[in-house]
């Protein structure tokens, strides 16, 4: 993975390719590069740079053409480097691999081919050469050798031997007005139409097209794509076909998608998640608009017959969404009453576990495409867990479609890998869902209903006075950007925010951070505790914070360095070796929302004093679309 662009068109498209690719960039990636066909031979620009480099690249070699792909790479197989950029040629038999000639196909990929090794066997005892660590290279060499004339064809018999995911963009040298694309596991798109009607696009996500169509064609899984100058084919494999002929296409409807092209300015903001951080405020406003009374149907129709008919709910989620996730299962046992796992995607669909019908099965992703949590919905549907819902924050993205109810937070786009806002507003989609749940169990009284309300209502406001402390968070960031470990403590609905805060520490500054249950202290990780080893802890005005200042005082006595995020009421009083950041109001179960803030706040200033590249920290990728 991570970023895939296609076109085919009458002028030069290698200025769309480069743009998209730009588009790309939050995604995350660490090699980049285009491909087209120029003068009847297979040409490219690759670069472990970033885009722009390889645009002047690209320009200062005389790249054109109507007809090319562009990939941006997040390293799987094979380290970061040139010979492992996509986008990658075939070297038949007879190729030469000192020279390494070009042979006559070209092709990018998004996604893990876990057979590849019996086809690298298989391919090199046939006289392919390869000339990289990829498992995207065997598909090259296999589309070329099963090519007879027709490339399309070619590229259906390839990926019937396919195991794994894909998402695919492949041109051959001697069909020059032809694009074929296809995906399985992976998200593609096609775009149609641009500065004429002729033109056709691959993407793996509609930013990549922003300002080039806003007609778009969402590829289902299996489907194979054939793109040329005013037309396009689609036909369809379900899992199990051996047969490649060519069968009557499939007929996608076209969309009209406004992608986010305004939304990757950055403003006045040093880095994207400094300006995602500060719309937090908005985003969570825009979440909640038209939200006037709590009833099924903000989930969808027939939302109140899926929730009727539910005893239990499994969230499956990875990453920050997992922690949104955990912080929701605290709701939804206490508010609603309704017993509540949380599970790991990727983990969830490799354990033997106990299925029951009767479950709500919740996904959470910012993208909707995180193959580790559509690979578990697909698991949980498959043992009879049919009762689906989804919250995310793309609304055509395919966990939308395929899940029966779905929420969609209104966060905007995010750049940013480190997620921020799309986790604030995930958290204001799961109290609404708590609270539909509870409502409809009859534990929710139209008293309560209004509070809650309310206090959802003012939480834009709230959030902005939380923001307003970023002058506090810097003078600690300047402390933490000289240390290399940090501990992270919270108890209850709060040990979850504080898994949130050390992610967001580790994940742009480098610094290792791990949380825990401040009661659990005591039971291992007090053994840290030095005056070298920052502990963060996030204290709320709740019925744990007795219990929680107990806590402290075990890391004061062993000499540890306490910064605390406090409410306003909680009476705790800075002194050497504690520092306090205290919130302007305690805000009951929604508190943390506001408590992740200054988390986030910590961990952004700290990777500025550190130097590191905030919005495109190393070895990350922002939409993981492999397992």
């Amino acid at each position: 993975m991570c970023g895939i662009v296609g076109a085919v068109g009458s002028r030069n498209i290698v200025p769309v390719l480069v743009e998209g690719l730009k588009r790309l960039e939050y995604r995350g990636y660490d090699s980049c590069g285009v491909a087209v066909l120029q003068d009847g031979q297979l040409r490219r620009s690759r670069s472990t740079q970033r885009v722009a480099e390889l645009d002047a690249q690209a320009t200062s070699e005389g790249i054109h053409s109507t007809l090319g792909i562009a990939h941006t790479r997040w390293a799987t197989h094979g380290v970061p480097a040139v010979r492992n950029a996509h986008p990658h040629f075939s070297h038949g038999p007879g190729a030469d691999a000192a020279t390494t000639k070009p042979g006559r196909v070209a092709l990018v990929h998004n996604g893990i081919i876990e057979n590849h090794e019996e086809l690298r066997r298989e391919l090199q005892a046939k006289g392919y050469v390869f000339l990289s660590q990829t498992d995207t290279e065997v598909i090259c060499h296999l589309v070329d050798h099963l090519y007879d004339g027709d490339l399309f064809t070619a590229v259906k018999a390839a990926t019937l031997r396919l195991t794994g995911a894909y998402a695919i963009a492949v041109f051959h040298r001697d069909e020059p007005q032809r694009v074929i694309g296809a995906r399985y596991g992976s998200p593609l798109i096609m775009g149609v139409g641009g500065v004429d009607a002729t033109e056709r696009f691959l993407a793996s996500d509609a930013m990549a097209l922003a300002g080039v169509t806003d007609q778009i064609v969402y590829l289902e899984e299996g489907d194979v794509v054939d793109l040329q100058p005013g037309r396009h084919w689609i036909e369809h494999r379900k899992a199990g076909d051996t047969q490649h002929t060519r069968v009557e296409p499939e007929q996608r409807p076209v969309r009209t998608v406004t992608a986010h092209s305004g939304a990757v300015e950055l403003g006045p903001y040093r880095h994207y998640m400094q300006k995602e951080i500060f719309e937090q405020p908005r985003a969570i406003a825009d979440t909640l608009e038209g939200v006037e009374a709590i009833v099924p149907t903000l989930f969808g129709q027939g939302a109140e017959a899926v929730f009727k008919q539910i005893d239990r709910v499994l969230i499956l989620a990875c990453g920050t969404s997992y922690y949104s996730g955990s912080a929701a299962k605290y709701w939804l046992e206490s508010i609603a009453k309704i017993p509540t796992q949380v599970e790991i995607a990727s983990e969830y669909r490799y354990r033997d576990s106990v299925p029951d019908p009767r479950t709500l099965v919740v996904t959470i992703s910012q993208s909707g495409e995180t193959a580790d949590t559509i690979a578990a919905l697909k698991h949980a549907r498959s043992l009879g867990m049919e009762q689906t819902l989804t919250i995310c924050n793309v609304s055509t993205s395919a966990m939308v479609r395929e899940c029966k109810l779905h929420y969609v937070t209104r966060a905007g786009a995010e750049i940013g890998v480190a997620s921020t806002k799309a986790f604030t507003t995930q958290l204001a989609a799961l109290f609404l869902l708590t609270l539909t749940l509870a409502k409809l169990r009859g534990h929710l009284s139209p008293e309560e209903e209004a509070k809650h309300l309310a206090a959802m209502r003012h939480l834009p406001a709230a959030l902005q006075a939380v923001l307003a402390l970023e002058p506090q968070v810097v003078a600690w960031a300047e402390a933490f950007a000289r240390k290399e470990n940090a501990l992270f403590l919270g108890r209850g609905l709060h040990y979850p925010i504080a898994l949130e805060g050390a992610l967001k520490l580790k994940e742009i500054s480098y610094i290792h951070a791990e949380a825990y249950p401040a009661g659990e202290l005591k039971h291992g990780p007090l053994a840290l505790v030095t005056s070298e080893m920052p502990v963060v802890t996030v204290a709320p005005n709740d019925a744990l914070l007795e219990k929680l200042k107990s806590n402290m005082q075990e890391v004061r006595a062993r000499g540890g360095e306490l910064y605390v995020c406090a409410d306003s009421d909680t009476h705790i009083q800075a002194e050497p070796g504690l520092h306090v950041i205290r919130l302007p109001e305690h805000y009951g179960a929604l508190s943390a929302i506001l408590h992740v803030v200054p988390l986030q706040l910590l961990a952004y200033h700290t990777a500025c004093a550190k130097g590191t590249d905030v919005d495109k920290p190393r070895n990350l990728a922002k939409s993981v679309t492999v397992e």
